[in-house]
């Protein structure tokens, strides 16, 4: 019996992600066969400062967008080329699942804080929030921060003023306090010691009589 080799058709890598700048689709690597596949699914040839590149027109909407990238990437995969699909053009993932589990997070995290019994079920709520690993307010930080820099870019090369994207930046430095302000209330929180039952009445011991209360 000869014993054969399995023969893999991987043609060039191919990634297909959205351009942070512009907001443009674009599609990058691939060689003529790919070209020709992106050009049926709607991409466009564009000059590029490495050579060319393909990306979806301006203007189309983000359904669209989705659709287009999620088909081509398809196409790629059938004819043996290796393909990323950046995940947020995926047409069949849910466009607002992050969001949706975000906001079910978030639900539950109020949920945690109202019904906590104990000093540590209620310290275990702030660190979530203020965690320095991955607490919500770092992360929300670190989101304005990012945006503040590239909106601060954009207003400088344009020749507008950036007062604007330094106030927002300031006030994300702010939420640095913010989080520390939060852990200091969590450390008090998880020293609080249990709540015991109730002390029951002394025996013996009943409501006054009238005629003591006149005394």
């Amino acid at each position: 019996m000869t014993t054969t080799e399995p023969d893999f058709r991987a043609l060039e890598h191919i990634t297909l992600t959205r351009d942070r700048r512009t907001g443009l689709v674009v599609a990058l690597g691939g060689a003529e066969e790919a070209a020709g596949i992106l050009q049926r699914n709607g991409f466009l040839d564009a000059p590029g400062p490495r050579g060319p590149y393909h990306r979806l027109p301006h203007g189309l909407p983000d359904d669209q967008q989705r659709r287009k990238a999620t088909a081509a990437s398809h196409a790629l995969l059938a004819t043996g080329h290796s393909v990323h699909l950046d995940p947020a053009l995926n047409s069949f993932t849910a466009p607002n699942a992050d969001r949706e589990a975000t906001l079910r997070y978030l639900t539950q995290l109020s949920q945690r804080g109202q019904h906590a019994s104990s000093g540590e079920e209620t310290a275990a709520v702030p660190t979530e929030i203020a965690g320095p690993d991955q607490g919500l307010v770092p992360l929300l930080r670190e989101a304005l921060v990012s945006t503040c820099l590239t909106w601060s870019r954009n207003l400088s090369s344009s020749g507008q003023d950036t007062a604007a994207a330094e106030q927002l930046a300031s006030t994300a430095l702010a939420l640095y306090g913010a989080a520390d302000q939060i852990l200091l209330a969590r450390n008090r929180a998880a020293r609080t010691p249990p709540s015991g039952p109730a002390a029951p009445p002394a025996p013996g011991a009943g409501p006054a009589s009238a005629s003591s209360r006149h005394r």
